[in-house]
Order: structure tokens, then sequence, then C-alpha cells
């Protein structure tokens, strides 16, 4: 089968298919597809969050306004994976250097590990559950399925991040603005020439 005709349309049992190396990888790279998404939405559509803390705090995540009370200390990863249960966003070094936990902050690419939750007042932000529209997978999450640019899966989640942040600043990158864009984020199993091909790949789908 040539690539033209794989990527014509990617089902989601073709997704579980080919991207799982074994079961980590369909649920890393898109958790929104997890049989509990139907939950997670639910509690995400919910505005208030009880919470430790006493700084009031509100934003938005995906598209929905949340309200919270949060501690001083709450960094934005913690309020998203541990509070709104989007683990989509992974944790690895949690110091700001591996980008696994990259999201999006009003478009642009930050590391939640390294922001406290209540910079993000007023603001709105992207996870990589927030990509998808219902079950149709973004452009760069299509990408980096046919592409194969995962294999852990781990650091997925912040690559894609990363690789949408590129694109919608520079939508024709070449190759080596790709490999500089995406310098911030860490594999640790070396795919980085299926991650650039991935991105580049995306580019081309973004334009159709």
């Amino acid at each position: 089968m040539s690539k033209e005709n794989k990527s014509k349309k990617l089902s989601r049992r073709d997704f579980i298919g080919r991207a799982s190396t074994g079961a980590v990888g369909s649920i890393v790279l898109f958790p929104a597809i997890s049989s509990g998404n139907d939950k997670r939405e639910e509690k995400i559509s919910k505005t208030n969050f009880k919470m430790l803390g006493t700084n009031s705090l509100t934003l938005k995540v995906n598209g929905k306004k949340i309200s919270a009370k949060v501690n001083a200390n709450t960094t934005l990863v913690e309020l998203l994976r541990d509070h709104l249960n989007l683990t989509g966003t992974k944790v690895a070094c949690n110091s700001g250097e591996c980008g696994s936990c990259s999201v999006l902050l009003d478009g642009e690419v930050v590391y939640s590990c390294h922001m406290l939750a209540l910079d993000a007042q007023g603001k709105s932000v992207t996870t990589v559950e927030g990509l998808m529209d219902g079950e149709k997978f973004h452009p760069v999450q299509e990408a980096f399925v046919e592409e194969d640019g995962l294999q852990c899966g781990f650091c997925t989640p912040g690559q894609v991040m990363a690789a949408v942040s590129l694109l919608n600043n520079n939508p024709t990158p070449t190759k080596g603005e790709v490999m500089n864009g995406m310098a911030g984020n860490i594999c640790r199993c070396a795919a980085y020439p299926k991650i650039i091909d991935s991105v580049l790949s995306a580019s081309k789908k973004m334009k159709v």
C-alpha cells in the first residue's frame, strides 16, 4: 500500500493497531481515545474544582472555562494532571528541561512543570487532548502515526505540542528550522529522524 493511500483516512482502529508498540503507544499519544474519555469530558465540563488552596484561578483549558482554588506552589502540570485528569501531559524531568510536559499557553509552547498554575490566570491552555476534534486527529497527530515518529511514546505528547506551535508560527519550515524549533524536546529513544519527518509531513498536511 502506498503512503498516499495510507494517509487518506486514518481510522480509530487503524491508529490503535499501528501506533501501539505494546499498549502504551495509543494511550500516551492520544489519551482522549481511551475508554475513560466520557468520564474525563464530564470532569472537564464542570467549571468549579474544589482543591486544597486559597488562591482563586480562572482560565480556559481546551476551550472550557475552569475555576479553581489552588496553592501558591501548584504547578500548571499538577493542575492539568492531578485535578483535571488530563494525563496526556507527561512529567519526566520536572525541572523544565525535557519538554515532555509541553502545552500551549495562548498558542505558544511552554513547559507546564516549570510554570505556576496561577501564572495561567485568564489565559488559554491547550493540551494534547485538546488537539482532537471528537475522534478526528490533528494533522500533526496523524503525521506522527504515519511517519512512526514515536517509540516508547512517553515524550510524544510534548513533541506533538511543540510541533503544533512551530507550524502555527512557521507553516513551511525547512529541515533545519524543524530541528531548531524542536530542540527543546528530548526523546530518550533518540527517534529524532522520524520526529523531524513527522513535522515536515504535518506541514504539508496543514496546507491542504
